[in-house]
C-alpha cells in the first residue's frame, strides 16, 4: 500500500485501506516530507513534526468531505494539507500564489476554519456543533488545540459554554507543553500533574487496549467500568479541570502512538457529550535538530536539512533585538522599567532583558489582554511598563489599550513588533492595522519609528512623557542612518528632513522612509525633484511643523506601511483641508483588504509600494510626462 513518494498517494482515501504498521512507516514518509519541503521554502516545522500520528489518526478516524476539524493557530496544519490532497503543491507553501502556512477555506473545504491567533478553535467548534444540531445535521466537529492556546482566556469561555451545553463535540489538546516560547502559569502545572502521572497512564493503556477487543462485550464493558475508572482516577489525581467543566477526559494519550490515538478518537466519536482527548507529543518529533531547538524550528526559514543551519541570515541587528536592547538599556538606569510579553520572549528580543532582570520580567503565555490589563496595574503602583507584542497579536487587546491604559493615561509603552506586512505568514499576522487602531485612541502617542536611531530616541522620548505611547516597528533587519542624513530635525522632534526637493514632498513612516529615499532619486533622474521628510511621530500631528512644510504649495504624497483606513495618510489629508491648504495630496498605503501571504519584497511589488511602485504613482498623481 505505501507508495514511492507522498505526491503518489490518493489522500485521504487511501489511509482507510491502510493497517496499523502502514500506517507508523506513513509517518516517517510524511516526517521526510516535511523536513526537506519547509528547508526549501522555511515554515513552521516543528509544531507539524509534533502531530503527525494524531494527523493520520484523524484523517484515519473522521471523513474530513462531512466531519469538521478546527486547527486552533493553524500553524500545525501542514500534516492536515499533506493528507487532504496538496503535497504537490508543498514546493509553494507560503509564497506568493502558493499555498498558504495556515488552513484557508479558500483553498479546499476541508479547511472550515481560517485560523491563525490562539484560543479560538473551541468557540468556533462549539458554534459549528449547535449549528448542526439546530440544522439537523449529522456530522462530527473536533477542536485541536495546543497547550500553550490554553493560557488564553478565550479558550475557557469556550470550555465553559461547551461543558455546560452539553453539545456533542470533541476537543483534541495537544500537550507538547510550548507555544513559541515555554509554556507558563498554573494551567501548565495542572497539566503537568495530569501528564506525569504514571499509574493512571498506565491504567488507562491497559483498559483502552484490552476491554475493547473482548467479542461483543467489550466496549459495553469499558464504558460500564467508566464510573469505576473516573473514581480510581480521582483517588490518583487532582480530579481535571476538564472533567468539572463538563467534558468527558480521555488521557493522557500518546500522541505518537497511531493505534492508541485511533482507539481513543473511535471511544470519543461514540460518545453523544463533550469530550476532551489529553494528547501528549513532542515538538519537533524525528528531527533532531527541531527536538533539541524547537523555539528556533517553530517558525525558520529556508535551512540545510542535514545540518539545521538556515540559509540566508539576515544582515544587521534585527528590530526586535535592537528594541529589547534599549529597554534593558533602560532598566539598568531606572529600577521601575519593567517588560511584559505573552508568550514571546526570544521573538521579541526579551531574552536578554528576561536574564538580566528576572524579577521584573513577566511571560503571561498567549494571553494578550491580561498583558494589558497587568500592565495598567503595575503602573498605578509606579512601575514603567513595557509591553512587547506583534502587531497583529496587541490588536486582540484593543479594549484593554483604550480602558485601562489610555483612559487612565497611565505610562505604557506598547512595543509594537512586526508592524506592517510581515510576509510568507499571511492574513492573520499581518500588521496592518495599529496606526489606525492606536491613532485614534486619546492620551496615545504613536512612533513609527524608520532606522535604528529613531527606535531608541522613541524609547527615551515615551519614558521622558510618561504617558501611554507606542512604538511600532517592522519585521527583519533595522536600518541606520548616517549623522548627516539626521541633522534637520523639527523644533518639535516630530520629523526629520532627509531630503530637500523643490517639486514636491515625500512624507514617509517607519519602514516606507528608506523606499522614499529611493524612490526620490529615481523621481530626481526623470526630472522631479521630491522632498523626503520622516515623520518619527504620527500622533498626535505636528500640526505646526505639517503647516510649515505645506506653506509653498507643492504636491503631499504621505508613504505609510499600514492600511489606508484610519491611517497616517487620512490624518494628513484631513488636516490639509480643514487647515484651509490648498496643496493635492495623495496617500500611498496598504489598500483595505486583507492582504494574503508571500514575501514581503513580492507583496510589495504586487501593491506598488516599492520603490518603482511608488516612482510611478507619483508621477501618475502629478501629471508628469503626460501630453
Amino acid at each position: 500500500m505505501l507508495k514511492k513518494n507522498i505526491t503518489d498517494y490518493n489522500f485521504p482515501q487511501d489511509l482507510a485501506d491502510m493497517s496499523i504498521d502502514e500506517l507508523r512507516l506513513l509517518s516517517y514518509e510524511i516526517r521526510d516530507f516535511l523536513i526537506h519541503s519547509v528547508a526549501e521554502t522555511g515554515g513552521h516545522l516543528a509544531p507539524n513534526l509534533g502531530v503527525v500520528e494524531l494527523s493520520i489518526a484523524l484523517h484515519r478516524v473522521f471523513d474530513v468531505s462531512r466531519d469538521k476539524i478546527v486547527w486552533d493557530v493553524g500553524h500545525q496544519s501542514y500534516v492536515h494539507k499533506i493528507l487532504t490532497g496538496r503535497a504537490d503543491k508543498f514546493g509553494t507553501l507560503r509564497q506568493y500564489g502558493g499555498i498558504s502556512g495556515f488552513p484557508k477555506s479558500a483553498e479546499s473545504v476541508t479547511d472550515i476554519y481560517n485560523s491563525g491567533h490562539s484560543s479560538t478553535s473551541i468557540s468556533a467548534a462549539m458554534g459549528l456543533a449547535e449549528a448542526r444540531d439546530i440544522l439537523n445535521q449529522d456530522h462530527n466537529v473536533i477542536a485541536v488545540i495546543g497547550d500553550g492556546a490554553m493560557t488564553g482566556g478565550l479558550a475557557y469561555e469556550g470550555l465553559n459554554n461547551a461543558g455546560s451545553s452539553k453539545t456533542r463535540m470533541i476537543v483534541i489538546l495537544n500537550d507538547n507543553e510550548m507555544s513559541i516560547s515555554p509554556n507558563t502559569g498554573s494551567i501548565s502545572h495542572h497539566l503537568r500533574k495530569l501528564r506525569s502521572s504514571k499509574t493512571y497512564i498506565d491504567m488507562k493503556k491497559s483498559l483502552s487496549r484490552t476491554l475493547p477487543r473482548i467479542p461483543g462485550v467489550g466496549l459495553p464493558l469499558y464504558h460500564g467500568l467508566t464510573t469505576a475508572r473516573n473514581t480510581l482516577r480521582s483517588a490518583v489525581i487532582t480530579e481535571s479541570i476538564f472533567a468539572d467543566l463538563g467534558f468527558t477526559y480521555y488521557g493522557p494519550v500518546d500522541g505518537h502512538n497511531i493505534e492508541d490515538l485511533i482507539q481513543n478518537l473511535e471511544l470519543a466519536k461514540m460518545i453523544d457529550a463533550p469530550v476532551l482527548i489529553h494528547v501528549m507529543t513532542k515538538k519537533g518529533k524525528g528531527y533532531k535538530n527541531a527536538e533539541l531547538r524547537p523555539g528556533k524550528f517553530h517558525g525558520i526559514g529556508p535551512f540545510d536539512a542535514e545540518t539545521g543551519i538556515e540559509l540566508a541570515r539576515p544582515d544587521g541587528a534585527s528590530w526586535s533585538h535592537i528594541a529589547g536592547g534599549a529597554i534593558s538599556a533602560a532598566a539598568e538606569n531606572d529600577p521601575r522599567v519593567v517588560a511584559i510579553t505573552a508568550a514571546m520572549t526570544d521573538g521579541v528580543g526579551l531574552t536578554d532583558f528576561a536574564r538580566k532582570f528576572p524579577e521584573r520580567f513577566f511571560d503571561v503565555g498567549i494571553a494578550e489582554q491580561h498583558a494589558v490589563a497587568s500592565a495598567a496595574g503595575l503602573a498605578l503602583g509606579g512601575l514603567r511598563p513595557f509591553v512587547f507584542c506583534y502587531s497583529s497579536f496587541l490588536q486582540r487587546a484593543y479594549d484593554q489599550i483604550l480602558m485601562e491604559v489610555a483612559l487612565q493615561n497611565l505610562p505604557v509603552v506598547f512595543m509594537v513588533d512586526r508592524a506592517g506586512c510581515v510576509g510568507q505568514d499571511g492574513e492573520t499576522h499581518h500588521g496592518l492595522f495599529d496606526l489606525s487602531y492606536l491613532g485614534h485612541m486619546p492620551n496615545m502617542t504613536v512612533y513609527a519609528p524608520s532606522c535604528e536611531e529613531a527606535l531608541r530616541a522613541a524609547v527615551s522620548e515615551a519614558m521622558r512623557a510618561g504617558e501611554p505611547a507606542a512604538i511600532r516597528y517592522p519585521r527583519g533587519s533595522a536600518v541606520s542612518f548616517p549623522a548627516a542624513t539626521r541633522a534637520l530635525r523639527a523644533d518639535s522632534g516630530a520629523f526629520w528632513r532627509l531630503r530637500d526637493g523643490n517639486d514636491l514632498t515625500l512624507l514617509s513612516a517607519g519602514k516606507m522612509t528608506p523606499v522614499a529615499l529611493e524612490a526620490a532619486e529615481k523621481l530626481a533622474a526623470n526630472g522631479l525633484d521630491a522632498a523626503v521628510v520622516d515623520m518619527f511621530r504620527l500622533k498626535p500631528l505636528d500640526e505646526n511643523g505639517i503647516a510649515g512644510l505645506l506653506a509653498k504649495g507643492k504636491p503631499v504624497i504621505t508613504l505609510e506601511d499600514n492600511v489606508i483606513s484610519g491611517g497616517f495618510g487620512e490624518k494628513v489629508a484631513s488636516f490639509i483641508e480643514t487647515g484651509g491648504f490648498n496643496n493635492k495630496v495623495h496617500i500611498i498605503a496598504w489598500p483595505d483588504g486583507f492582504l494574503t501571504h508571500g514575501s514581503v519584497a513580492d507583496l510589495m511589488t504586487a501593491d506598488g509600494l516599492d520603490a518603482e511602485g511608488v516612482t510611478a504613482k507619483v508621477k501618475a498623481f502629478t501629471g508628469y510626462g503626460r501630453d
